[in-house]
């Protein structure tokens, strides 16, 4: 049960609520009082804390330094308008984070500890969830080695985290995306379906490229032809081709994207037509040509519901349809907003209020 974990919790004696301005949110930047923290000794979790967000000291043998074994999550609360706390899919969270460390060789967290650690914060940080629409709070819960020692094997320490960022929307209007055919963000039978650090730092140089050129976001294909669409960094991708919810396959390099489980769910619900499968480059191009392809979205937590407006492949920019307020992509995130604000009813449970 989680009331049964014990807990020491350690106030901030001095808040930093009245420096946080919505009005100029920058994604990522601003961070609330608390932090909750858990340390594994190598048999079990132990001296579970809340304490003030701040400071970790650390040597420069720290293992994740040097063989990168650490692993996170993303996941939001939401204020509802009689101030209720409401996190979306919690749990969900939890099992993937083990996943994670089950594919990096660390230490799993005990799903109880999980939601206890996360329970206590945000009763403690309630003040900074945003009460308002398309605002939210941004939970970062992490885990991270914590042996020093210079050799090439697990840890058998770790040190597991959540702390929590006030935020806006990510992406604040339609986005370009770019199909990558040269880097690789993950190949099959490696990390590409953990949320592990690495993944995110190989992704920076060519996503630079792709921004450079004037891109918001890369399509990354497949490792071996470069010919299937598997996900952005930052989201997975879905269509509408034909009025059907078509959407790449999770696989071991694809995330198993909540907020995308989320999308394909209730598109059944709604009565579409659903495909999970392997989506080609070639598809998506002759569809916008012929106007198969009614639409394009990336969908995630921080993203939320993205829809794209142009893709570029092999030089040539390909306009999709004009993106109206009655697409399905803006249709299911006002309807995820309404789940996840308490607006209306919460027919698959996905909603855990604090």
């Amino acid at each position: 049960m989680i009331d049964a974990i014990s807990i020491g919790i350690h106030p901030t004696t001095q808040s930093r609520i009245n420096e946080l301005d919505l009005d100029n949110l920058v994604f990522g930047h601003t961070f609330a009082d608390h932090m909750f923290v858990a340390d594994f000794d190598g048999k079990e979790w132990t001296d579970l804390r809340i304490v003030p967000y701040g400071d970790m000291p650390f040597k420069p043998a720290l293992m994740p330094l040097h063989y990168g074994q650490a692993i996170f999550e993303g996941m939001k609360a939401y204020k509802s308008e009689d101030g209720e706390v409401l996190v979306f899919r919690p749990y969900d969270n939890a099992r993937r984070l083990n996943r994670s460390a089950h594919r990096l060789c660390m230490a799993e967290i005990p799903e109880d500890i999980f939601m206890c650690g996360l329970t206590e914060l945000l009763r403690l940080d309630a003040q900074w969830v945003p009460q308002r629409d398309n605002y939210s709070l941004y939970i970062r819960p992490f885990m991270f080695a914590t042996d020093e020692y210079i050799g090439v094997s697990p840890s058998k320490t770790y040190r597991f985290i959540i702390f929590n960022c006030p935020v806006g929307a990510y992406y604040s209007k339609p986005v370009k995306v770019k199909v990558e055919t040269e880097y690789v963000r993950a190949a099959p039978g490696g990390t590409g379906a953990a949320k592990c650090a690495g993944n995110y730092a190989a992704s920076l140089y060519p996503a630079k490229l792709a921004q450079e050129a004037g891109y918001d976001q890369l399509i990354w294909t497949d490792g071996k032809e470069h010919k299937y669409v598997e996900e952005a960094g930052t989201m997975n991708f879905m269509f509408i081709i034909d009025g059907k919810l078509v959407t790449p396959a999770v696989s071991d390099s694809i995330l198993d994207g909540i907020t995308r489980k989320s999308i394909v769910q209730i598109a059944k619900d709604w009565g579409m037509t659903v495909e999970e499968r392997k989506v080609s480059v070639e598809e998506l191009i002759e569809g916008i040509k012929n106007g198969r392809l009614q639409e394009a979205f990336g969908a995630g937590t921080a993203a939320v519901v993205s829809p794209i407006y142009a893709i570029g492949h092999e030089g040539v920019d390909y306009n999709l349809p004009e993106i109206k307020p009655d697409n399905f992509a803006n249709r299911v995130k006002r309807y995820l907003d309404d789940v996840k604000y308490g607006r209306v009813a919460d027919p698959h449970e996905w909603v855990y209020q604090i």
